[in-house]
Parts: structure tokens; sequence; C-alpha cells
């Protein structure tokens, strides 16, 4: 491809694209995302090309990997254009069926269709799906129309027509005073104004200046900026260059983790593709803007999410934080004016600058505008990704998107923010999804994980959790972290294990407090706020382990026990050929017992147990019953004797 030299080069080359297409050829779509190559999406794409080339249907129909539309419960998902026809969970052997009734007689394949659990009705097109027509997908709309290893297809939608536009008719303060009047508000963290950030960094004195792409997605359960970064690499390109144009930087740096190798092919690829077009290096579109871009690979540590230890990792040193006496946007990267943003943030600035900052604001709440990506994961019967304007509640996100708690057990709790994040309990389901509404309930937005919690989860555990995983990902530079956190993980270890003490409670508080005012960095500061979150809205249940060693969730091994109900038990010995310990007493025909000292207590027979018998209890803080005399245990014809 030849170089792109002006703004109508790129013009007549994007209507070349659109001439050579036919928006009514059959096109079918794919998600290639790393979750739908993980269930095979690999092989569903290459049996389609293989039956469309053998029923000689190649001028008749495309098929293309696409990125993540989201929906990775019911992965790989398939989409069939232009009718827009959505297959779930599709197979190889499936292949065969949708080209000869779908693409080649125009029939529905109804098997494959969406199918909602409570009313049995089918979902043909995927907007009509549920967990697609309540959100409001402004940036993961895109994915599943595009190859994200064709900058062909962006350019179709009208990829990069932000950047000319700012090239050739906005100077850098028209560009930031229409991000700052976006209100757009950095999506990996606190929420900080994006175009505040962008401001002080233009205004910084130096000639050097830098731009980063923090794609160092650290928390468990996200896989948001993942999913963007595979699935349109160039949106985020696009706005990171906008970015540099804005503040006067001539370099810049995506940072991603090194545990994304797709999402590292794709945005490797993409800078390629843009480079070779004329839309990165020297004279930008003969815009007389040069602009470069580095792809840095992170080593995996979960602090080098913090900007500074994220700058420090980026010159080659060790990934620890620095104390911020000047921002970052004025002295980061190699002590220059340094304008970091997370992966989300960079892909709505293109939509900003096409469609205006008016449009923009009148999509969420008064402080908090546009929308929001979240995994939404854990006890919840539609996980994958979701986009939702600001403001609307966590009720219609986990009960209207996600479809409620499997099982029919009941919703107990949602943790937003990740590890520093926090846990809201039931009764803030109706609270409006914002930066200051979450923080104010005790949460936070983070980059945007959302894990939902039900009955059968131990909160005085979740903190346990959450603080081991920092303990370990603490980078040790400084004392109230490192030994902050260790110390409370300690008291918390000793709590779920029925060691809990009387003050233990206050002495977490002390530590949290202490880790909050005086930890170098905000993975220290923020530590506490899992423990804060679920001594606030469950502190009965950190009550009810300390006094009465007794765990409410009937979770925390150390305090429950399991036994063999014999009214119920009906000598299956089920339970006993699955015992690892081999802890269950009892042969065929007779009730089984459990010997509590040989008890691991694991949960297989709980497990394994039938469910139309379940026999195999589970029991805290209570006396185990006593077994029936070995005499008594003969069973007939499913009845004991006497």
């Amino acid at each position: 491809m030849a170089r792109i030299n002006s703004s109508t080069e790129l013009e007549e080359l994007r209507k070349g694209i659109l001439a050579g297409r036919d928006p009514n050829k059959a096109c079918i779509s794919v998600c290639a995302g790393a979750s739908c190559i993980a269930s095979g999406a690999g092989e569903v794409i290459a049996a389609f090309k293989a039956e469309i080339e053998k029923q000689g249907l190649n001028a008749e129909v495309t098929t293309k990997g696409t990125g993540c539309p989201g929906f990775c419960e019911r992965g790989p998902v398939v989409v069939i254009y232009p009718e827009e026809i959505c297959y779930l969970k599709v197979k190889p052997e499936d292949v065969l069926e949708i080209v000869s009734q779908t693409i080649k007689e125009k029939k529905v394949v109804d098997r494959l269709l969406y199918v909602d659990s409570a009313t049995g009705e089918k979902a043909t097109r995927e907007f009509d799906i549920p967990f697609y027509k309540n959100q409001e997908r402004i940036i993961l709309g895109s994915n599943i129309k595009l190859d994200p290893k064709s900058l062909d297809d962006y350019l179709a939608i009208g990829g990069y027509s932000a950047l000319d536009k700012v090239l050739f008719q906005m100077t850098s303060e028209q560009v930031v005073e229409e991000v700052k009047k976006s209100n757009l508000r950095g999506r990996g963290g606190a929420g900080f104004p994006t175009g505040s950030k962008w401001e002080g960094t233009r205004n910084a004195p130096g000639e050097v200046k830098y731009v980063i792409v923090n794609a160092d997605e650290g928390d468990p359960g996200a896989f948001m900026d993942r999913a963007l970064l595979e699935g349109n690499p160039h949106s985020v390109l696009e706005g990171l260059m906008i970015g540099a144009y804005a503040v006067g930087s001539h370099e810049g740096y995506i940072y991603v983790r090194q545990e994304y190798p797709l999402a590292v092919e794709n945005v490797t690829l993409a800078i390629k593709q843009a480079e070779e077009y004329g839309l990165l290096g020297k004279n930008i579109l003969g815009s007389n803007f040069d602009f470069t871009v580095k792809v840095h690979q992170g080593a995996g540590a979960f602090v080098c999410g913090e900007s500074t230890a994220l700058m420090t990792a980026l010159e080659g040193r060790a990934g620890e934080p620095r104390p911020k006496y000047i921002r970052s946007n004025i002295k980061g990267l190699w002590d220059r004016p340094t304008v970091l943003n997370n992966v989300e943030t960079w892909a709505n600035v293109s939509l900003i600058i096409n469609r205006g900052a008016d449009w923009f604001t009148q999509i969420g709440t008064e402080r908090s505008k546009g929308t929001k990506i979240f995994s939404l994961v854990g006890k919840i019967n539609n996980t994958g990704l979701v986009e939702v304007p600001m403001g609307m509640t966590l009720r219609d996100i986990i009960y209207k998107i996600g479809g409620g708690i499997p099982g029919g057990k009941r919703f107990k709790a949602v943790q937003t923010g990740g590890p520093s994040g926090g846990c809201l309990p039931e009764d803030l389901l109706d609270l409006e999804v914002g930066f200051d509404e979450l923080k104010k309930a005790g949460s936070m937005m983070g980059s945007g994980g959302m894990i939902i919690l039900d009955e059968d989860t131990c909160m005085v555990d979740i903190a346990r959790y959450f603080l081991e995983f920092l303990t370990d990902e603490s980078c040790g530079k400084c004392v109230p972290c490192r030994e902050g956190i260790r110390q409370m993980l300690k008291i918390l270890t000793n709590i779920t294990q029925g060691k809990g003490r009387e003050g233990d409670l206050e002495l977490l508080e002390e530590l949290a407090e202490v880790a909050r005012e005086a930890a170098l960095c905000e993975l220290g500061r923020s530590s506490p706020n899992s423990f804060l979150s679920t001594l606030k809205y469950f502190r009965d249940e950190y009550e009810a382990h300390i006094q009465e060693k007794r765990c409410p969730a009937l979770s925390c091994k150390e305090l429950i026990a399991f036994y063999i109900d014999s009214d119920r038990c009906q000598g299956c010995m089920i339970c006993s050929r699955k015992c690892p310990s081999e802890a269950i007493v009892g042969g065929k025909n007779l009730v089984h017992v459990i010997d509590q000292e040989k008890c691991t207590k694991c949960g297989t027979c709980f497990e394994v147990c039938p469910p139309r018998f379940r026999s195999v209890r589970k029991i805290s803080g209570e006396p185990v019953p006593p077994p029936i005399p070995e005499e008594a245990r003969t069973i007939v014809r499913g009845s004991k004797e006497k």
C-alpha cells in the first residue's frame, strides 16, 4: 500500500474501500477474542472457510475473525450479516448446517439461538438478546464487525477521521478544551478528569513529552482492556495520537501485560499497518506532525498498574512506585511531562472528537459522563463484558443484563474496583453506578471489575482473599504496605480458621488507617478497602467467626463439618467411592458415616451426593450429630430396619 500523504488521499482511500464492499453480501463474523478462542473459535473459523470453499461460495460470502462482542458465557459467538442473525456456542460440527440453512436457504437454525431461561423465548438477532439490548455499546459495538488485523476494516467505519479532523481543523488547545468539555474521566482508577490531565502536560515546560497507554490490567476477573486492545487496536492508537497532538508529544508507549499475547500481536500489527499507510511516523498525512509508538511488555507485576511504578518499569528499572511530590503529567517518564491513560479512556477520544463533547455529556450522570465497560463475572448467569451508561443501577446490570444468580441462589454482594475496591450488599442494588457514587458507598470504579457473590460466599474470606493477593503483589518498598497488609492478612486468616480473638477488629481498623494514611502509593493506601467495606456491611459475619467460631456462609474450612443424615442416606456408596481420604464408612445398602478424624473437609461428598437424596449435610458452629449404631444401619428396599 502506498503511503497516504494528505487528508484528501485518506478520504479517497476510505471511499475506495467502501466502494469495493457490497453491504448486502453475506458476512460470517466469528468472535476471535481470547475467551472465544479458548472455547474453540479458531476451529470454527477454519471450518467456515473450508465449507465456504467446498461449496464454491467464496465470491458470495466473507468469513472473518473479529473482536470480542462481550457475551463470553455463550462463546464462540457467530453473527451473520447483513441480517445480524446471532448464533451462540457454535461448534465446528454446526458449520455445515449454518452454511446450508442460513447462508444458502436464508433459514434460521433455531437450536443455536439465544433462549431466555425464564420465558423460553428465542432471540434471532444480536440486538434482541437481553444481554445486549440493555447495554449502550458505543465502544464495544464495533468489535464484532471488525477484523482486528485489518486496517481497511477500521477505515471502513470511519477510522482515523478524528485524527484527520484534529490535524487539519483544530489547534491543540481546541482538542484539550473539547476533551475537558466532555468531562471524560479516566477509566483506569480514581476517575481523574482526562482533559485537565492533558492540559497540565501541554502547559508544562519542556520540549519532550510522552503519552502512554496503560494496558497493565491486573485485577482478578478483569479483561476489559484486553478485549479492546485485541478487538479494535486502531481505536486505541487513534486516541493516543490525538492525545499526543493535543499535549505536544511525539513519542508514545503501550504498556501491555506479557500475559496478553493476542493483544500484543494485534496492537503490534496495527502499529506496523499505520506506519505503512503513513498514519504513524514522520509528517503524518502531510501535517508536519510526527509521532511514533513502541510496545512494552510488562512482567506481570500488579503494582505496575500504578502510574509511577509503570513509568519506572518503562525506564528499564524494577517496577516500584515513587513519591508523587509532583504529578506525573508534569514530571513523569524520565522526569518529563507524561500523560498516562488506560485503554478504555483512549478509545473514547476519537468518538468525542467526531461526535462532539455535547453528544458525550448526554450519556451518564451529572459527574460521570459516557459509558463504562465492566467485566461481569462470578456467581452470575451471563458472564462477559458489558458496556452501560453511567448511572445504570447495579440491579439492572446484574439482573437485566447478567441474568441474575445461578441455581436460584440469593444475591449477597458485588465487589467492584478490583483488590482495591469494596463489596456492596443487597440493599445497595439500586445504587447508580458512577465514580462518586461508588466511592461514597465504600467501593470504587477502578478499571471496571465487577464480581458477583452469592449466599455461599463468606465475606470475611473474601476480604482475606484480596489481602492475600495484595500481600503477594506489594513491591515491599514501604513499611505500611509491606508489613501492614501482611499483619492484616495474618489476623483475617486466623479469624477464618476459628482463631479470632476479641480486639481483632479494632486492631484491623487501626492497621487499615495507618496503611491508608502512610503508604507510598495507591496500592497500599487502598489495600484495606475490601476489609473496611465488608466490615461496614457484614459486621455480623465477623462477629460470628470470632465470638461463635461459626461461618454463616458455611464456607471457611476450619469452621465447618460434614455429616450424613441417616434419615436420607440410601447407601448408594457414591460418596464413599469419591472420598479422597477414605473417611466414609459404610457398604452397599448401609447408612454411611463420616469419620470426623479422617475427614479433610474437602467437600467432595457434599458435591457428589445425588440431589434427590441430599443426605450429606454441612454445618458450622454446632456439634456433629452422633452416628447411628452399626447394627441399625442396614437398609432394605430403601427403608431402614429397626
